[in-house]
């Protein structure tokens, strides 16, 4: 019965619209969502006059592995510990650990990936913001993040995707608390509307139209 009615309850919480998407502001900020139907994560570019990720995450600026170009953009997702460095495919997750994850719940990492020039998709889809919602959205992502004392290097941790990296995360994994429902909560701290409850991508995305064939955005 619980497990029937978990999906309505996130179809029921992502149709609950939280905030208003209105902005009298300049639009000069394009971020990008990101979804593979099962992940969702928020593109940011690497630099602007608002934030320097390289400041955070020390591999932005770095090149990438498997073309040696510097990134102009990063995926910033946040997921669970086990399963970011473990399951490369879902057929590689485990029962036992879906199990601990249901009913206890998952330490967290944050899941960063260097792009260069994402062009927009179905799978990249931009949405534009003023500066002073994407600065909202910046202190959103950087307070799921443990503070570093002084001249202390953030932990980097690699995995089977060797392009990302991950970063030790805050917070507790949880059915409720998912990889979806982060960013859902991350988009509307920067001024997009969104679903109330997004465990799920569907309920991330279906508040981003995708973008049509002649899109005309900077990326």
């Amino acid at each position: 019965m619980l497990l029937s009615a978990y999906p309505v309850a996130g179809w029921l919480g992502s149709t609950i619209p939280r905030g208003s998407g209105e902005d009298d502001q300049p639009q000069e900020v394009t971020i990008l969502v990101e979804t593979n139907g099962t992940h969702t994560g928020v593109v940011v570019p690497v630099a602007n006059t608002v934030k320097d990720w390289r400041t955070t995450f020390p591999s932005a600026a770095r090149p990438r592995p498997q073309d040696g170009q510097l990134p102009t953009h990063l995926g910033i997702g946040w997921g669970e510990r086990e399963v970011f460095l473990s399951v490369a495919e879902w057929s590689d997750l485990k029962p036992a650990t879906a199990a601990r994850i249901a009913l206890d719940g998952g330490e967290p990492l944050m899941r960063v990936s260097p792009y260069v020039h994402p062009k927009p998709s179905a799978s990249y889809r931009p949405v534009m913001i003023s500066a002073a919602n994407y600065r909202q959205l910046v202190e959103r992502i950087e307070a799921s993040l443990p503070p570093l004392a002084e001249g202390e290097q953030r932990q980097e941790l690699r995995a089977s995707y060797t392009n990302d990296t991950y970063y030790p995360a805050l917070g507790t994994y949880t059915l409720i608390q998912t990889c979806n429902s982060w960013v859902g909560d991350m988009l509307a701290a920067g001024g997009i509307e969104m679903g109330a409850w997004t465990p799920f991508a569907g309920g991330v995305t279906k508040w981003i139209p995708v973008p049509g064939a002649s899109a005309d955005v900077a990326i």
